[in-house]
């Protein structure tokens, strides 16, 4: 098997197992692109992506363009004269001619089971919809939104107690391995292609800091779900006395006889919260004031008593 020279664009997290597990195979990296430093913090000063971060330690060849699409950009992929770029949350979407430079085209390391969760934040979705299952999807990449053929797919259950973070951590290392097999099966040329149903595409849109507002109208499960779903980023909150309370952790409270309005905060033992929801009760578990760290919720409830 002759090995693949290889240019990987990728930016976050998410991406980096992915481009370690390729800088482990016989492939050669030729080039890593990645988006410019941007500033960070409150001194806002300027930090590297950690796809960045990684390259370096790895002593690996670097591009930061603005654009992935520039004339400049485009003509420096063509010059390396790569068998394929492989993507993977990189941040920008790739034109026609990026996508036809590479010998063997652009693939793609999409988490989740394509064509459902298409877009920027497919972990955080299946979770807050409560799915029990999700997976990593290889794809062909193509000038659509996480559109092209599927080369590979991996499907895996969530866990019950699972945060979008732990599932994060876990399909990022899975992408790597997935996509590493995907390329030597396409040298031995043992993948075909399959189209994606588009009648089926949900979007996965991006979250911001107001989608982790509690509604306590909802059920007790769709707020557990919630709450993984939105850790760690937004991470899920509510208002206690005007102050911010975030909620890290909580579990259903099934022997609630009488009925009280959703988001009322129940007869319980001294070192417990218990909610109440549109179906069922609520018992937090861990917590985070507004100027403290995040603690169980008897130590929150010592200094701060409801």
């Amino acid at each position: 098997m002759t090995p693949y020279r290889i240019i990987f664009a990728g930016t976050p997290d998410f991406a980096v197992p992915s481009l370690s597990t390729l800088h482990e195979s016989d492939h050669e990296i030729i080039m890593v692109i990645t988006q410019p430093d941007r500033p960070k913090g409150r001194g806002k000063k300027l930090k590297a992506s950690p796809v960045k971060e990684k390259a370096l330690a790895l002593g690996l060849n670097i591009m930061q363009p603005t654009s992935i699409n520039s004339p400049e950009s485009i003509a420096q992929v063509q010059q390396l004269e790569p068998d394929i770029l492989v993507v993977v949350a990189y941040g920008q979407l790739l034109k026609k001619p990026l996508l036809e430079s590479p010998l063997q085209g652009v693939l793609n390391v999409h988490p989740s089971i394509l064509p459902k969760y298409r877009g920027p934040a497919p972990i955080q979705w299946a979770i807050l919809d409560g799915c029990h299952q999700t997976g990593i999807s290889i794809i062909q990449l193509d000038e659509g939104l996480d559109t092209g053929d599927v080369l590979q797919l991996e499907k895996v259950s969530i866990h019950p107690k699972e945060t979008a973070g732990m599932l994060h951590d876990r399909l990022a290392r899975m992408g790597g391995d997935l996509l590493v097999d995907t390329i030597n099966k396409m040298i031995r040329k043992d993948i075909t292609p399959i189209p994606q149903d588009h009648s089926q595409a949900t979007y996965a849109r991006m979250l911001t800091k107001k989608d982790g507002l509690i509604q306590w109208d909802q059920s007790a499960q769709e707020i557990i779900n919630f709450i993984r779903g939105m850790n760690p980023w937004p991470g899920a909150y509510t208002f206690i006395k005007n102050k911010r309370l975030k909620i890290f952790q909580a579990e259903r409270v099934d022997n609630i006889t009488e009925k009280h309005p959703p988001g009322t905060v129940l007869d319980a033992f001294p070192d417990e919260m218990w909610i109440a929801t549109k179906a069922g009760g609520l018992s937090i578990l861990e917590v985070q004031g507004e100027s403290g760290k995040r603690m169980a919720i008897a130590d929150y409830l010592r200094g701060n008593p409801i």
